[in-house]
């Protein structure tokens, strides 16, 4: 992790702590624990919403195929302006409630994976569930959501629509986070 990057993430937590939910980047513990839980070579489409600095993003370049679509979902400007630069192959957009226009957009019928650092518990409910029907509605039959959050407020929610099938704790995060996998319930 460079200065750069997490005095950026700092500046943008400062500015929208509901959006951004932590005043840390994640660190390479946490984005390589996420990474770890996806088949790779089964991924031909994947979306990572909450991109940030690019923590998960370079673990997922460094395990996607080329061929891979991969879309990322940054609110920040500037963060958003940062990602594009150092991953001119993936698409950058700002907003994850418009994930499934953009997929239309790109002739993407469903995604085999989606990795998230969003703090749902951070928004408001009617945000949180426009967010968790696109993520839902994207998933192939069998796919899967991995998410991190800071507690475990989201398992009862998470539980309704997605088979949990592991909570992983990462104590090597500041603060300490709990990785969600779940698979879509055909």
């Amino acid at each position: 992790m460079n200065n750069h990057n997490s005095l950026l993430f700092l500046q943008s937590f400062i500015r929208r702590p509901k959006e951004i939910g932590s005043v840390w980047p994640s660190s390479s513990f946490l984005a390589r624990k996420m990474v770890q839980q996806v088949s790779w070579e089964e991924v031909g489409a994947v979306a990572e919403l909450g991109s940030g600095t690019g923590a998960i993003t370079r673990e997922i370049k460094s395990h996607a195929s080329k061929k891979a679509t991969v879309l990322l979902f940054e609110k920040d400007g500037e963060m958003n302006e940062n990602l594009q630069r150092e991953f001119p192959g993936y698409l950058c957009y700002e907003n994850a409630v418009q994930l499934l226009n953009i997929m239309d957009h790109h002739d993407i019928k469903q995604l085999d994976c989606v990795i998230s650092g969003l703090p749902f518990f951070n928004f408001s409910m009617e945000l949180r569930e426009r967010l968790l029907n696109q993520v839902i509605d994207s998933l192939k039959p069998g796919g899967y959501f991995i998410a991190f959050q800071y507690s475990l407020q989201m398992k009862k929610r998470l539980s309704k629509t997605f088979r949990i099938e592991r909570i992983h704790y990462v104590p090597l995060n500041f603060p300490p986070a709990f990785i969600y996998v779940c698979k879509k319930i055909n």
